[in-house]
């Protein structure tokens, strides 16, 4: 990211009432190792939760503080933190293998 982008990560972070310093890099990659998880762990904790979230951040939640942070950035610095999340994004949303391979 540019420097005048991550200034302004971190003006952000410093006066609004919902940020705290290095939250935006944590929100980024709790999404990011998240959406990189195997498609069986993330069903487990879609269905059953994940305890680790109450400790370490709950990724989803991060995802929504990202969209928010890139609401309040200006157009052109919000755009190079939409690309990097985008990439992070398009991983969530790759379709799942076939289960019948046509083997048998």
């Amino acid at each position: 990211m540019s420097s005048s982008a991550l200034s302004e990560i971190v003006r952000l972070e410093r006066t609004r009432n919902y940020l705290r310093p290095g939250d935006v890099s944590t929100a980024v990659r709790l999404w990011k190792d998240y959406v990189h998880h195997s498609e069986r762990r993330l069903w487990h904790d879609y269905e059953w939760g994940n305890v680790h979230w109450y400790c370490c951040g709950d990724p989803l939640e991060a995802r929504v503080l990202l969209d928010s942070v890139m609401q309040a950035m200006a157009p052109r610095s919000a755009r190079e933190l939409r690309q990097i999340v985008s990439r992070f994004d398009a991983v969530w949303n790759q379709p799942s293998p076939p289960y019948d391979l046509g083997e048998g």
